[in-house]
C-alpha cells in the first residue's frame, strides 16, 4: 500500500455532472394506436348484470300491487268503518277522550286514525289516501254509520 496524503483526489476520480434531461414533448390530442391483442378487456360496469333483474323485479312489484290494491282498498274501508264505530261509541255513550278510545283498536290497526267534530257528534276513522268512514251519534240508537256517497 502507497503513501497516505492528504490531497484532492485526481481529476478523473470525481463524478462528471449529468447533464438535465430534455423535456417531454407536449401531449398530442391523439391517442395512439393500440393493437387489439395489447388491449385490456372492458371491464362491466357495477349495475350491466344487475340492472335488467332490478327492472324486472320491480314490473313484478307494480303487477302484484295493482292485481291486489282491490283487497287492500277492501281492508282499508273496513279498517276505517270499524275505528270509526268504536270510536264513537268509546267517545259518546262511555263518554271518554278520543285518544283512549284509540287504545281499544285491535293488533294491526296502527294506521288508522281518528277525527272528531263536536258539533255533529261524528268520529271519522282513516287509512291515509286508501280510505275513510264516519259515525254518527244518534242518541239512543248508538252510534251509526254513515252510508258512502
Amino acid at each position: 500500500m502507497g503513501p497516505v496524503t492528504n490531497t484532492n483526489p485526481p481529476a478523473a476520480a470525481t463524478p462528471e455532472p449529468v447533464p438535465a434531461p430534455a423535456p417531454a414533448p407536449p401531449p398530442t390530442s391523439e391517442s395512439p394506436i393500440v393493437p387489439e391483442r395489447l388491449r385490456k378487456p372492458r371491464r362491466p360496469s357495477r349495475w350491466g348484470g344487475c340492472l335488467p333483474w332490478v327492472v324486472i323485479l320491480g314490473v313484478l312489484a307494480a303487477i302484484f300491487l295493482i292485481w291486489k290494491f282491490p283487497s287492500f282498498k277492501a281492508q282499508a274501508e273496513l279498517g276505517s268503518a270499524y275505528a270509526a264505530r268504536v270510536g264513537c261509541s268509546c267517545r259518546y255513550v262511555q263518554g271518554r277522550s278520543l285518544e283512549s278510545c284509540q287504545s281499544d283498536f285491535e293488533p294491526g290497526m296502527e294506521l288508522v286514525s281518528l277525527a272528531e267534530d263536536p258539533a255533529t257528534k261524528t268520529v271519522t276513522g282513516s287509512v291515509p289516501l286508501l280510505a275513510s268512514r264516519s259515525a254518527r251519534f244518534a242518541g239512543a240508537s248508538g252510534c251509526l254509520l254513515r252510508p258512502e256517497d
